[in-house]
């Protein structure tokens, strides 16, 4: 084993970026002080990403020269636009909702959720502390490859998802 995560990054409230900016130091240490361009988390709670989901985004970064490359999901039905605020027992439109009442999807502005399998991120971009750089591109991924595993609930589905053979 190379190196050990100090139990500072090992907690259920570590956050990620210091959990990889202390790898990319150690992996660098360990290779003779050279600097990777890139470095691509893989977050073991969404296990469904596929070889092509690695290439293709790696391809994307390389051609397009761009600071990150982000794996994200449609909202679908689920569109930030139908969301309501509470104001006492009133709901109230957000500045942000549907132009009418209950537009179809289909005419809403496309939006993406983060999924979670790809965060694939040029060095200077993580060592200026985030995963996401001013030209950060997107790589769709279907909704069984977007399984976040966060609850119970969670688990059971991908499992449900993995025993079927779902084309994930």
């Amino acid at each position: 084993m190379p190196f050990v995560r100090p139990a500072i990054y090992a907690t259920d409230t570590a956050k990620s970026i210091e959990v990889v900016l202390h790898a990319l130091k150690a992996v660098e240490e360990l290779e003779g002080g050279g600097e990777y361009d890139a470095t691509l988390l893989l977050q073991p709670t969404t296990p469904f990403r596929t070889a092509s989901d690695i290439d293709g985004s790696i391809g994307l970064l390389e051609r397009t020269g761009a600071d990150s490359v982000i794996s994200v999901v449609d909202v679908g039905g689920f569109h930030p636009a139908r969301m309501k605020y509470l104001e006492g027992d009133r709901l109230v439109d957000p500045p942000f909702c549907e132009a009418e009442e209950n537009m179809p999807r289909q005419r809403l502005r496309p939006m993406y959720l983060r999924a979670g399998c790809i965060y694939l991120t040029r060095r200077r971009v993580l060592m200026a502390g985030s995963f996401k750089g001013n030209d950060s591109r997107r790589w769709l991924v279907p909704e069984n490859r977007a399984v976040n595993i966060d609850s119970e609930r969670d688990f059971l589905f991908a499992e449900w998802l993995a025993s079927r053979g779902a084309d994930t």
